[in-house]
């Protein structure tokens, strides 16, 4: 049996200054919301670019939902078996 899911990730992005944030949302299958952020800074003698801001903080905050669920993940998998499960990649 196949069974084909999809997810869709939400980011906003605002920029303050030399500062750009970003906050991601996905919701997954099961209810769960994860909700990841990322930050990027400028320094002053950079160029003014708000593209390449949005590009690394929105990298940021998908890199710690990343890390959110393979932590959810490892446990689900810890619960079913009994065991410690260990990430390939942390």
């Amino acid at each position: 049996m196949s069974t084909h899911v999809g997810w869709h990730v939400e980011c906003e992005f605002e920029d303050e200054g030399h500062r750009t944030s970003a906050a991601c949302l996905v919701r997954l299958a099961d209810g769960t919301e994860l909700k990841g952020r990322g930050y990027a800074l400028r320094h002053p003698s950079d160029p003014d670019q708000l593209r390449v801001g949005e590009e690394i903080a929105g990298a940021r905050a998908l890199m710690d939902m990343a890390s959110q669920l393979l932590s959810k993940a490892h446990s689900e998998i810890d619960e079913a078996t009994g065991r410690h499960s260990y990430p390939i990649n942390r």
